[in-house]
């Protein structure tokens, strides 16, 4: 089955700031639209400016998987929509939370938590190591990948504690972060990955693409059987 993914990009930055637009002259989707349309994945573009962000209810229906990449606008993200987003997520739509999203809504909501950290912006060297080796999303890598250069996130992380950590960050400056987290809620699996900052060439390295495209896969609906809920008649006599 063909996995159908929507790159939601809020595409704000590289319209007003130069020096992104440099770095991503079509959109910092186009290179992860890019990749995991190598990968035979069956992609759309949403961006915040749409109506109804190109998250309406038919587009969220018919995808398997969202990405979500957002920094200077989380508050324009209007709450209905993040509201059908969560319901999808509920429902079995896999969700990707990419570096600054962690201030969205929708992860914020789905975290019960602010998602707040610290942060710093020094073109500093970032050095990602598999902590979970045997899962998915770490496919194709090695004990580690190198990110030169790249925004500093630390802890303290303000999140649950993942279902699983996949991925643990360690910085020049001397500080780590838990930068691979997946989760589960409803039916639906997240996972956040935490590379991305929109001055570097970040979505052009082959393992963060490599890492984007692993999790798509792993967080694509798996076919289940029924849910129900409420009152039920019992199965066996107890009379």
């Amino acid at each position: 089955m063909t996995i159908k993914v929507t790159i939601w990009n809020e595409y704000r930055h590289e319209k007003s700031h130069e020096e992104v637009r440099k770095v991503y002259p079509d959109g910092l989707h186009a290179p992860i639209a890019d990749q995991l349309r190598s990968q035979g994945i069956t992609v759309r573009i949403a961006t915040l400016d749409e109506p109804e962000h190109g998250l309406s209810e038919a587009a969220l229906a018919d995808t398997d998987v969202l990405t979500w990449w957002g920094h200077m606008a989380h508050a324009e993200v209007s709450d209905e929509v993040v509201g059908r987003v969560q319901q999808r997520v509920l429902e079995g739509m896999g969700l990707i939370v990419l570096h600054s999203a962690h201030f969205s809504k929708i992860f914020q909501r789905l975290m019960g938590t602010t998602c707040n950290l610290i942060w710093r912006e020094a073109n500093e060297r970032e050095r990602i190591w598999v902590v979970e080796p045997g899962h998915p999303i770490a496919a194709g890598l090695g004990p580690y990948f190198e990110i030169t250069p790249e925004e500093m996130y630390g802890e303290r992380f303000d999140i649950p504690a993942p279902d699983t950590l996949v991925f643990l960050s360690w910085f020049q400056g001397g500080e780590v972060f838990r930068s691979g987290c997946c989760y589960q809620r409803g039916l639906g699996k997240i996972f956040y990955f935490r590379p991305g900052h929109e001055t570097y060439p970040t979505y052009y390295q082959k393992e963060v693409l490599q890492v984007i495209a692993n999790a798509v896969k792993w967080a694509a609906p798996v076919e289940v059987s029924s849910v129900t809920f409420g009152n039920r008649p019992p199965l066996e006599s107890i009379s």
